[in-house]
């Protein structure tokens, strides 16, 4: 699935109640995702982390189409030419 993909699932899932939401509110749930996944990776089975990988995936996705960011857009434009600050790929910043 393309970037552009899954952020058009997230936004017909949960774009309307996310949004009535407000972005401050839907932060507050982005967080509280955060530290789900860092319990799961400390203590949690490999599925329970891949789950919560997920989550936190959605919650930034929602967050980012409240704002009227096309993630693929950006990320392409920030990261298709390696990183942002040496270029090189892989990173060879000090």
């Amino acid at each position: 699935m393309k970037i552009s993909e899954f952020q058009q699932l997230i936004r017909d899932i949960y774009f309307a109640k996310d949004n009535g939401r407000g972005l401050d509110a839907t932060f507050l749930w982005f967080v509280e995702e955060v530290g789900e996944l860092s319990r799961a990776l400390k203590r949690g089975t490999a599925q329970e982390q891949a789950e919560e990988f997920a989550d936190v995936l959605a919650w930034l996705t929602t967050m980012a189409s409240i704002q009227g960011i096309d993630l693929e857009t950006v990320v392409k434009a920030k990261y298709e030419h390696g990183c942002p600050k040496c270029g090189h790929t892989p990173c060879d910043c000090q």
